[in-house]
C-alpha cells in the first residue's frame, strides 16, 4: 500500500477501532491515527499518529497540534497556504471540491511546506495521491467500519505481490491452429517495447507476451496493447492469482513485467478486444513436460527470445524463449496443493 496513506479508525466503541486497526495491518496498511489514550504495539515499520478529529500529530509520539483546516473556496485555501512556515504541516479537509483544490495545494506546497490531506470519503484518496503527479505528503482517511475500509483497498493501486521465477524454455513446435477467439488487452498504462504479461494455456508454466510498443512496417507502435492469446489463457494478476484472458474485466490489474527481471508493476485493464484471427501454436519442452500457448499469426505478435522479441510469423522450433513456472494446480486463480495434470 502507498505510504502516504493513513488509516484513522472512527468508530464510535474502542473495540470497533481496536477491530478495524487489526483488518487495517492484515490488509497491508501500515500508517495510522488514534485518538490520544489508545496506545498500541507497534513494529518498525508502522507509523503511528494522534488524531482528535480536530487536529492531528505532526510526526510519531507528538500530542496532536496541527490543526486540520476547513477549506471550500478559493480565499480559505489562500489563507491556508499563506500562513505555512517552512518545514511545517499543513492539513486541510475540503468543503466542496476536491479535485482541483487539491492540485492548487500541491503546486503552492512547492517544496515549502508538508501538505496533508483529511477525508472521510474513500473515493478521494487516489486524486489526493496523484495530484499533479506528486499529490499530498499524507492522506489521512477516517474509516468507521470494514466496509469503508473494503472501498479503500478497492480505489488504491494494487500492490505486486506476485513472484516470478524466470526460465528461458526451448521450443520444440510451431505450427498453424486455425481460426480461434484471441484477446488483445489494451491497459490504461503505456508500456515499454521489453514490458508484457504472462499468459499460457496451462498455470504451471507462462509464457512471456511483450507489449506492441515496437509497430511493424505497416502498423504503428501501440505502447498500451498486449496481445495476449487465445480466449481460454491463463493470464498473471499482479497480486500473484490468475485470471482466464476472456474473464478480464476494466480495471483488473494485471502484472506487467520485463523478462529475466526483477522490474514489476501493475497496469489496469482499459478494455479488451476479442475477434476471430488466424491462431498460431507454440510448444516448448520444460522438465520432460510441453507447455503450450495460442497466439495470433501476425508481425505485431512476439515472445521475448533471447536479447530481443521475435514475431509469431518468425519463430522457429529451438528458439529460446522467456517465461515461468508456476504451481501448476489452481481454484478461482489461486493456488492450491493438489494435483492435477494440465495438457
Amino acid at each position: 500500500m502507498d505510504d502516504r496513506v493513513v488509516v484513522a479508525p472512527t468508530a464510535t466503541e474502542r473495540e470497533g477501532r481496536a477491530a478495524l486497526l487489526a483488518l487495517a495491518r492484515r490488509r497491508g496498511f501500515r500508517r495510522f491515527a488514534l485518538p490520544p489514550g489508545e496506545a498500541v504495539t507497534e513494529d518498525a515499520n508502522e507509523e503511528v499518529l494522534l488524531f482528535d478529529g480536530s487536529a492531528i500529530a505532526a510526526e510519531p509520539g507528538d500530542p496532536p497540534r496541527v490543526a486540520i483546516v476547513r477549506v471550500g473556496d478559493p480565499e480559505g485555501l489562500a489563507t491556508a497556504v499563506a500562513s505555512a512556515r517552512a518545514g511545517e504541516t499543513v492539513a486541510i479537509r475540503w468543503e466542496g471540491d476536491r479535485s482541483i483544490p487539491t492540485e492548487n495545494a500541491v503546486a503552492h506546497r512547492a517544496g515549502r511546506f508538508r501538505l496533508w490531506i483529511v477525508t472521510d470519503r474513500p473515493r478521494d484518496v487516489p486524486g489526493a495521491l496523484g495530484a499533479l503527479e506528486a499529490g499530498a505528503d499524507r492522506v489521512v482517511i477516517e474509516i468507521a467500519d470494514p466496509a469503508g475500509l473494503d472501498a479503500l483497498a478497492g480505489v488504491l493501486e494494487p500492490t505486486v505481490t506476485a513472484h516470478v521465477p524466470w526460465e528461458l524454455v526451448r521450443l520444440r513446435r510451431i505450427v498453424p491452429a486455425g481460426l480461434g477467439d484471441r484477446v488483445i488487452v489494451d491497459t490504461t498504462s503505456l508500456l515499454a517495447p521489453e514490458e508484457g504479461l504472462l499468459v499460457g494455456s496451462a498455470a504451471g508454466f507462462l509464457f512471456h507476451v511483450p507489449s506492441e510498443a515496437e509497430g511493424s512496417r505497416f502498423t504503428r507502435p501501440r505502447p498500451f496493447r498486449v496481445n495476449a492469446g487465445a480466449a481460454h489463457s491463463y493470464v498473471l494478476l499482479a497480486d500473484g492469482t490468475t485470471r482466464y484472458l476472456s474473464e478480464l474485466a476494466a480495471a483488473d490489474a494485471v502484472l506487467v513485467a520485463r523478462p529475466g527481471g526483477t522490474a514489476m508493476r501493475a497496469a489496469h485493464v482499459g478494455r479488451l478486444k476479442i475477434e476471430r484471427r488466424p491462431l498460431v501454436l507454440v510448444e516448448a519442452e520444460r522438465g520432460g513436460r510441453t507447455y503450450t500457448l495460442f497466439l495470433q499469426e501476425a508481425e505485431t505478435v512476439r515472445l521475448s527470445s533471447e536479447g530481443r522479441r521475435t514475431a509469431t510469423t518468425a519463430l522457429t522450433p529451438g528458439t529460446m524463449v522467456y517465461g515461468a513456472a508456476f504451481a501448476p494446480a489452481r481454484h478461482l486463480g489461486h493456488s492450491v496443493p493438489e494435483a492435477i495434470d494440465e495438457r
